[in-house]
């Protein structure tokens, strides 16, 4: 390797640089506003939580079909990826998840994102629907009413979603919950507490049950996103850190072949001085 080879890699690798620096400080940008989002919706989930709390533990199951189990062998699984990559291992681990807790064989699938879309395809499962956009907020309700439709005329057993859950800029937790048929788990049925109700359960209790699981699926996509840009941020950060290692060693290779040159003119001088002067 010559002198400008070295310097052809060192301007190339530089201009990468500049370009995983630039998508780092976009992707932190993102992030932010995704955890905004979460941050602002967060006391609507808590205080429509607590209402289902207290509602669904004290009403009979066969008031809202949103309660009762089908008898179908088959399960629809929602998943919420990213549409674009470059974010370490934020959908393979999505994918592994899905392989480890999912029977393929025996499931279909909505995916919200073209990377779950393009998994689920390679798996050669069926997608009932692909809502892969660049504003997957805005298909939450018709991935909701898709969902219940045929969780209503008895074609899945159940309805689960699977998504990455932002926990922290540094680390995000694929989750797997069960919205259809809504049940409360062991903690949520401690906490129910007796209290007036107005209109009565019966009158509530479906409308109520659509608009939390709808809710639900709207915060794992925000969550997702979070999850999505932070894990993009700490790639991208990896790869300027990387990128500036190897203009690094290139730079001392360039400075070698260079000392390397002068030093071979200089014998070459003194070489043909000596055989002039004898």
């Amino acid at each position: 390797m010559n002198i400008r080879q070295v310097r052809t890699k060192i301007k190339s690798v530089s201009n990468v640089k500049k370009i995983t620096r630039a998508m780092e400080m976009v992707s932190a940008i993102k992030m932010r506003k995704a955890q905004q989002k979460a941050v602002e919706g967060k006391p609507y989930q808590e205080k429509l939580n607590e209402v289902i709390k207290r509602i669904v533990g004290r009403v009979d199951l066969s008031l809202s079909p949103l309660l009762l189990t089908n008898k179908s062998e088959k399960e629809l699984v929602i998943v919420v990826s990213s549409n674009k990559g470059l974010c370490g291992g934020f959908n393979f681990n999505l994918f592994r998840f899905l392989i480890d807790k999912v029977d393929l064989k025996k499931a279909d699938f909505i995916t919200v994102g073209k990377k779950g879309s393009f998994f689920v395809n390679k798996m050669s499962s069926k997608i009932l629907a692909d809502f892969s956009s660049s504003a997957p907020l805005n298909n939450v309700t018709a991935v909701f009413n898709l969902a219940l439709d045929n969780f209503l005329k008895g074609n899945y057993v159940r309805v689960s979603l699977v998504y990455n859950s932002f926990v922290s800029p540094v680390r995000s937790e694929t989750v797997m919950e069960t919205l259809l048929p809504f049940a409360l788990s062991a903690d949520q049925k401690e906490e129910v507490s007796e209290y007036l109700i107005e209109p009565s359960p019966v009158e509530i209790i479906d409308a109520l049950l659509r608009s939390y699981l709808e809710e639900r699926i709207r915060f794992s996509i925000i969550q997702s996103e979070a999850g999505e840009h932070s894990a993009r941020m700490i790639a991208m950060k990896n790869a300027t850190d990387n990128a500036e290692e190897v203009t690094y060693n290139l730079t001392l290779l360039r400075n070698k072949l260079r000392q390397e040159k002068i030093t071979n003119e200089l014998l070459d001088m003194i070489t043909a001085k000596e055989s002039v002067e004898s």
